[in-house]
């Protein structure tokens, strides 16, 4: 059996990683990947990307680094993704991913305008999810944890949007069969959001955020969390 591919494109910030653990061990539990199965690859590191054919599936962790920076590591994981499309393999990106999946693609990434979107967001889904096999279930509405500053502002061509909050109007993308990409972070919990919140608040303050309303408004994010594991169990990466 292939193993199940975790593109580490960064890390948590240590006081996050010490008290709650890093993306590696979210998206393991959040997807319910099989430990035994999963191999990381460490890209911003330095470590380099077998073929796409050797793995059952990818998913691409977030970042605190920004696509527009056009760094080396990046744009070799652009070029990869874009040989991981010609093979459909299954790919899951998220937040920087979800980014550089849109870059690589095609797509136009920069600054989101008004600001960073931070905390517990409302997720509005778009009438193409309605005949998506993975959102057709979803409702109208449900709830996801979101922290960036970089947004995808111009989607590749034959990308599909199924859903938008009030901010960002891409932030799940279909790009083909076997690959979508995330602007929120379905492998947050609710304890990782509020020590994201904590770790911002003099940037939100900054630029005219109530950092302690958003803090109150953290919630549990099961729906956004349920997406993961059916992309991955749709496409044969999940346990059971």
């Amino acid at each position: 059996m292939k193993p199940v591919l975790i593109i580490r494109t960064g890390r948590a910030p240590a006081p996050i990683r010490a008290r709650h653990g890093d993306f590696p061990h979210w998206f393991r539990l959040g997807a319910q990947l099989e430990p035994q199965r999963i191999r990381v690859i460490d890209v911003e590191a330095g470590e380099s990307l077998p073929p796409p054919s050797e793995f059952a599936g990818a998913l691409i962790t977030g970042s605190a680094a920004m696509v527009t920076e056009r760094a080396a590591w990046s744009e070799r994981t652009a070029g990869w993704i874009r040989e991981a499309m010609d093979v459909e393999l299954p790919m899951f990106g998220v937040c920087y991913s979800h980014q550089l999946m849109a870059h690589a693609l095609g797509g136009r990434v920069d600054y989101l305008p008004g600001g960073r979107e931070i905390g517990t967001v409302t997720i509005q889904m778009l009438d193409a999810a309605r005949n998506d096999p993975l959102t057709d279930t979803l409702p109208a509405e449900f709830r996801a944890h979101a922290t960036h500053e970089q947004s995808v502002l111009e989607l590749p061509k034959g990308a599909t949007v199924l859903a938008r909050s009030s901010r960002d109007p891409h932030h799940l993308v279909r790009y083909g069969a076997r690959a979508m990409s995330a602007q929120f972070h379905p492998e947050f919990n609710a304890d990782v959001m509020r020590a994201y919140i904590d770790r911002k608040h003099h940037d939100m303050r900054r630029e005219g955020f109530d950092p302690h309303h958003t803090f109150r408004q953290v919630a549990p994010t099961p729906l956004a969390r349920r997406l993961f594991r059916q992309f991955s169990r749709h496409h044969g990466l999940a346990a059971g």
